[in-house]
């Protein structure tokens, strides 16, 4: 695998993810692992000080997966605010999990269940709640 490009959270998505996993049984879900290695290698910062072009819970990210070729335009979310408008993606799902702490223009290589990789590159944070002054939310 490719080396990963650095990410950044916020002290409080950092803090609400850590409660969030463990909350849940062990085998909750595929990629948990990868989630917590990523939680763990995350610079993190008070959440007035993420830069607007970081992904952070509760952004919307236009990213694409490599090798489809398509763009989508989702927000990120946490699992009880998954909705049916086709709109979110959990931060529990593998390509949710890549997007993460992740800045435009960055790629990064993520396990898929049942093997191989996903590549995800992300073209551009089209809302950010720090950057619209919602620290807190």
């Amino acid at each position: 695998m490719s080396v990963k490009p650095k990410i950044m959270l916020s002290s409080l998505d950092a803090e609400r993810l850590e409660i969030l996993l463990e909350s849940l049984p062990e085998n909750a879900f595929p990629g948990r692992e990868d989630l917590e290695a990523e939680l763990a290698r995350a610079d993190v910062v008070d959440p007035e000080e993420i830069p607007s072009t970081v992904v952070t819970m509760n952004s919307t990210v236009k990213f694409e997966v490599t090798s489809s070729t398509e763009a989508f335009c989702l927000t990120l979310v946490y699992p009880k605010d998954v909705d049916t408008s086709g709109k979110t993606i959990s931060v529990l799902a593998p390509v949710g999990s890549a997007l993460l702490g992740l800045s435009q223009g960055d790629e990064i290589e993520w396990p898929k269940p049942g093997g191989g990789v996903l590549r995800v590159r992300i073209m551009e944070v089209t809302y950010q709640p720090e950057r619209s002054g919602k620290y807190y939310r």
